[in-house]
């Protein structure tokens, strides 16, 4: 027996959940993102993407023919915001507070995800993602590097030499090689060492 209110019920209009276009897309790119973050870039897959979207792999196969065109395109719409440059009044503090707010944002989901691309990837592949890696992250870095060191040098903290290009690639190199190499987490005085130890006396306008 069908009551007035199944009866109602079925002359509902049904609502279709099926994402497309670009909900769709950004749910597939977060679900990557997501499982980088989790298993890695050896640990992801095309299955695993597909179910943390709720979708079908034909549907990641119609937008990215690989495993490396996705990625790219995940990192290169979510990568780690790393802000502006700090402005403490000295040149110890200023690199003391970027080296932790980059630090952070490595920390982030979209930070870890490209950390496991950084470490996990052999040379080959990490070649696909170098663009997106030196316009996202290098780039921004050294720029914000840059900038402080720069008021230093108006300060009278730093020597005028200084501003030189591979100057600016100290900090990155070292915090990488320490991640990637080192295992190391840096923290808050890991930082500190860097800035004390090696960046500071490095920049320096007193006595070498």
């Amino acid at each position: 027996m069908v009551t007035s209110r199944s009866a109602a019920a079925a002359r509902q209009p049904v609502v279709s959940l099926r994402r497309r276009g670009p909900v769709l897309e950004r749910a597939i790119l977060d679900a990557a993102l997501e499982r980088l973050s989790t298993v890695g870039w050896t640990g992801l897959t095309m299955e695993g993407v597909a179910a943390g979207a709720q979708t079908g792999k034909a549907a990641i196969y119609r937008r990215w023919s690989s495993k490396e065109d996705l990625v790219a395109e995940a990192l290169r719409s979510a990568l780690p915001a790393i802000g502006d440059a700090p402005d403490y009044g000295n040149i110890r503090e200023d690199l003391y507070q970027l080296c932790c707010g980059l630090r952070d944002a490595m920390l982030s989901k979209s930070g870890s995800a490209l950390r496991a691309v950084l470490h996990e990837c052999d040379a080959d592949t990490a070649e696909r993602f170098q663009s997106v890696i030196l316009s996202g992250v290098i780039g921004p870095t050294t720029a914000l590097i840059r900038e402080v060191v720069s008021r230093g040098v108006d300060r009278g903290e730093v020597r005028a030499d200084a501003l030189r290009g591979m100057a600016f690639d100290v900090i990155p190199a070292m915090m990488m090689y320490r991640s990637k190499v080192c295992g190391s987490e840096w923290t808050d005085g890991d930082i500190a060492d860097l800035i004390d130890q090696v960046a500071v006396p490095f920049f320096s306008a007193g006595p070498r």
